[in-house]
């Protein structure tokens, strides 16, 4: 099984245009980089040197930039995990202006650059973002592989998915423990580890609150790290209203990848059936879902929709325009009775079920798509 993926995002920069490079450890920036860009000037701020120097004094990159020839300035210069020295970017921002430079910006947190006084370049950078694979990326794609090993390029081929435990360790501990982004260490491992009952559920920011032995707003605070870290997502209620009641609030929160959260769920899926793997199955579509959003350049909305009697369909995309239900299978007329009740009060242009299966179908107004079909026009750009 290859080591190498051929990635679907294409960073293509006009002479002179500058761009911030985000995702998650490990999710192959770097690797993405070093074999589109191979001719760029590369600075690595995981090297404590490279920190300590750029910290004390971020000129030195103009000036280490001014002893190059010419011609290696003609491509964009690779500057990985800015996160690290946020004063950097003044920096950057001069030598854009001053010497017409242009860079990438890679970075695994956006955290510290929300902070006041953080040049994030005035929109002068383009932002792309990198994610686990997509089925499309991978030869002979397994699903269950993917869900039990999870789809970071590394850890997908592991023979072992327990491997990822030790991502699990260094990323809490390089991440979020040395960054100073919580304060309280043994409350957030409580917290971290509450996620395996609540993950794709309905927050209760109370009770989890409760658990850790924190204030609710710091629970909220919590998930918030999470988001800016990269770690995961929190979806919303889709809350246009009709007469029927529906959850209005609480948002549900999952993991950046569906392999991640198998082993803070302690999950393992053998077979592509029960209630484990249509969490699991549901958890993977979404990150279909968020990548192809990000690629196509896209900015619809991803909610979810529940009533306060039971029905719920997993993902609503834009303003109701499409809904989308993920189970492994449907085998009688009452499993779309979510899905039709949302098409009864809301008239989506589309009501789709993703399954696990190999026959799509019609069964009144919703379409039954295998995943594979449904992944395939979601990347090309048809679904909305």
């Amino acid at each position: 099984m290859p080591f190498s993926y051929k990635r679907r995002l294409e960073i293509d920069l006009p002479q002179r245009q500058s761009a911030f490079l985000w995702g998650p450890r490990q999710s192959g920036k770097t690797s993405y980089l070093k074999s589109n860009f191979g001719d760029s000037v590369y600075f690595d701020l995981l090297n404590f040197a490279e920190v300590d120097r750029f910290t004390l004094r971020p000129t030195a990159l103009g000036d280490t930039l001014a002893e190059l020839p010419e011609g290696k300035l003609r491509y964009p210069i690779i500057i990985d995990e800015i996160q690290n020295v946020p004063r950097l970017l003044n920096e950057v921002h001069r030598l854009i202006e001053t010497r017409g430079l242009s860079f990438i910006l890679c970075g695994s947190s956006a955290r510290k650059l929300k902070r006041p006084g953080v040049n994030l370049l005035g929109g002068r950078a383009w932002r792309f973002n990198m994610f686990p694979l997509s089925k499309t990326e991978i030869p002979d794609f397994d699903l269950l592989r993917a869900i039990n090993h999870g789809l970071l390029p590394r850890h997908y081929i592991e023979r072992d998915p327990w491997n990822l435990d030790s991502y699990l360790n260094d990323y809490l501990e390089t991440e979020i423990y040395n960054e100073a982004y919580v304060r309280d260490v043994v409350a957030f491992t409580r917290f971290f580890k509450a996620l395996s009952y609540c993950h794709g559920e309905l927050l209760n920011f109370n009770g989890i609150a409760q658990d850790c032995g924190v204030h609710h707003h710091t629970a909220r605070s919590y998930f918030q790290i999470l988001v800016d870290t990269l770690v995961g997502y929190l979806i919303y209620p889709f809350t246009r209203s009709t007469g029927r009641q529906t959850i209005l609030r609480a948002p549900k929160f999952y993991l950046f990848d569906v392999g991640v959260a198998g082993r803070i769920c302690d999950r393992t899926v053998s077979s592509a059936a029960g209630n484990e793997f249509g969490r699991a199955f549901e958890h993977y579509i979404l990150m279909e879902i968020w990548m192809a959003r990000s690629l196509l350049e896209r900015r619809f909305q991803i909610q979810y929709w529940r009533t306060k009697s039971g029905y719920e369909v997993d993902f609503i995309l834009g303003d109701g325009e499409v809904a989308i239900e993920v189970k492994s299978r449907v085998r009688r007329q009452r499993d779309l009775r979510p899905i039709n009740a949302f098409i009864n009060d809301y008239k989506p242009k589309r009501a789709i079920v993703v399954v696990a299966e190999n026959e799509a179908r019609r069964i009144g107004n919703v379409e039954v798509l295998p995943y594979g079909e449904f992944i395939a026009e979601l990347q090309a750009g048809d679904l909305i």
